[in-house]
């Protein structure tokens, strides 16, 4: 993909996008490690340690990548996006989070990094979706999206308490691109290529009212029961 079209700058828009929609957890994280250190130390932790989750996200999603023309991948991905969103619009417990807090920098960093990565599942998947096969495009949406994560989650995660609309928004996001890639996979194209672009962008806002609406059935039912 040339990084002078337009295709490039939106896909990497919505790379960014998805970083900072899934990366509440990230804030957490960085808070449980690294507050039992010293404040001269917390930055260097969760500035070390948000790189070494980065890189290792980027090999990942190379993997991913390389599996992504392996047949019923995409199906599978894309299902599993939409599960993400609908999950995304679901109240978490308050106890979801078990982070011990690290009492030096090398551990915080460690824990940083292995969390994250156990927790990145989701990221990975969205992120080589919304990649489309370019490998470049990954790794400058996630340098991009880093100083992003690490100085303004706090503020996104207040954003979405303040305004509701906007979980909304990143959930109907992941349905938008998972609709997509469920008819992307190899399996599929015989069928459906003789369709085109009109069952792709079919496919995409189906993807994203099915998150909205199963999103807030759930999260409505959740409430009911507490």
């Amino acid at each position: 993909m040339d990084i002078t079209s337009i295709e490039f700058w939106i896909a990497a828009g919505q790379i960014i996008l998805i970083d900072i929609i899934l990366s509440g957890d990230n804030a957490v994280i960085i808070a449980l490690a690294a507050r039992n250190l010293p404040p001269e130390q917390r930055n260097k932790a969760s500035f070390w340690g948000v790189f070494g989750a980065v890189a290792l996200r980027i090999i990942l999603i190379f993997f991913a990548l390389q599996l992504m023309s392996v047949p019923f991948l995409k199906i599978v991905g894309g299902l599993l996006l939409l599960w993400i969103g609908v999950k995304l619009l679901i109240p978490q417990k308050d106890n979801e989070h078990n982070i011990k807090g690290s009492g030096n920098l090398t551990s915080a960093i460690r824990t940083i990094v292995i969390a994250d990565a156990v927790m990145s599942l989701d990221n990975v998947i969205a992120i080589a979706a919304a990649a489309q096969g370019d490998l470049k495009l990954v790794i400058f949406g996630l340098i991009l999206s880093v100083p992003l994560i690490v100085y303004g989650s706090r503020y996104v995660m207040a954003l979405m308490d303040r305004f509701p609309i906007v979980i909304v928004l990143g959930g109907g996001l992941l349905g938008w691109i998972g609709g997509g890639m469920l008819i992307e996979d190899v399996f599929l194209q015989p069928y459906i290529s003789s369709y085109g672009e009109s069952l792709h962008l079919v496919a995409k806002i189906m993807g994203g009212v099915f998150v909205v609406l199963a999103g807030k059935q759930l999260a409505r039912a959740r409430q009911n029961r507490s």
